[in-house]
């Protein structure tokens, strides 16, 4: 039976993914509880925690290992993690991903950026921050980014067995998925050799951040505005969609639109900005001014609906939809 580097007071380690749905992190926490049980004779436990089951919402995974003498008698989530997976960078915009770390706790975020510039974005005074390209890998070996990160998470916890994960993924995906087995695989594979990581110690003289929960509300009985008006409700104006994005994003090519409107009728969330312009004899025509990228989650129908390919998927860049988003012109003046 092999040694867990590291334990809480009640004797688990714990791990905690933070992730998006549609990107496997629910199986991910399973498999990867199965192979620690399983495989190298751990007790542990796994469970996921998110609201609406559909592409693009919130979801969180939560595993804990302990030794087989120890009971498991808390199935609550994972508030003081010490390996967080963070399955897609831009969860640090909306969500606090690092809820909870200790000062020694590894944090993998799947980005192109470097250790040194994810430690700046999602302000971390010390622990190890690792990195995989695990969006590049998955589209690259036509797999899942699950599989990328379980290989990264592996090589961080390296008293989990990596033939033991292969087996489980031949053991999940050979019955129904066989032509799947090899890509996850090698997706696996790469994640675990391509992962790279950098530890940071915590300055002299600086303690980490008193421990908040991470469900603890922004407005509460306490801190409400005059009114209790609710100033950032569901499917507003305020709402950012683009931590919904799983690696693909449509580019807009002006020169090759003809303003018919097809992207527009298919779009769910509304991200085409038109404006009213005169056409070549003057008359007041609709024309597509480009794309609020605020509001797009890469459903990529619109790719789809495109007769003269205005609109491709293209991988997504990092600043691209910032400096290509063309804000809505939203009115909110009331004329009385």
């Amino acid at each position: 039976m092999v040694t867990l580097p590291k334990l809480n007071d009640l004797g688990f380690f714990e791990i905690r993914l933070e992730s998006i749905g549609g990107l496997g992190a629910n199986l991910a926490g399973k498999m990867l509880a199965e192979a620690g049980v399983v495989g190298v004779g751990l007790n542990g436990v796994s469970f996921s925690s998110y609201g609406s089951e559909k592409k693009g919402s919130a979801v969180k995974a939560h595993i804990r290992f302990c030794d087989m003498d120890t009971r498991i008698r808390d199935t609550s989530p994972v508030e003081r993690p010490h390996v967080v997976g963070v399955f897609h960078e831009s969860l640090s915009k909306t969500v606090n991903v690092i809820s909870g770390i200790y000062e020694d706790s590894t944090v993998l975020v799947n980005s192109t950026k470097t250790p040194d510039e994810l430690k700046e974005k999602m302000k971390l005074r010390g622990g190890t921050i690792a990195v995989i390209d695990a969006i590049g890998i998955s589209l690259e070996e036509k797999n899942r980014v699950n599989m990328a990160m379980l290989g990264a998470l592996f090589r961080l916890c390296d008293f989990l067995d990596p033939d033991v994960m292969r087996g489980v993924i031949r053991k999940s995906l050979e019955k129904k998925y066989p032509l799947a087995v090899a890509p996850a695989l090698r997706t696996f594979d790469r994640g675990y050799n391509e992962v790279k990581f950098q530890t940071y110690a915590l300055p002299e003289g600086e303690t980490m951040p008193d421990f908040v929960r991470f469900d603890t509300p922004v407005l509460g009985y306490e801190t409400q505005t005059i009114g209790g008006v609710i100033s950032n409700p569901g499917n507003s104006i305020l709402k950012d969609l683009s931590i919904s994005r799983a690696g693909m994003m449509p580019h807009f090519h002006e020169d090759k639109c003809i303003h018919c409107a097809s992207c527009d009728n298919v779009c769910p969330d509304f991200c085409f900005v038109w404006d009213e312009l005169p056409d070549k004899k003057g008359r007041p025509q609709m024309f597509l001014q480009g794309i609020d990228y605020q509001y797009c989650k890469g459903c990529l129908k619109c790719v789809q609906a495109c007769p003269t390919e205005a609109l491709t998927d293209e991988r997504e860049e990092d600043g691209y939809a910032d400096i290509h988003r063309m804000p809505h012109r939203f009115n909110l003046a009331i004329n009385s």
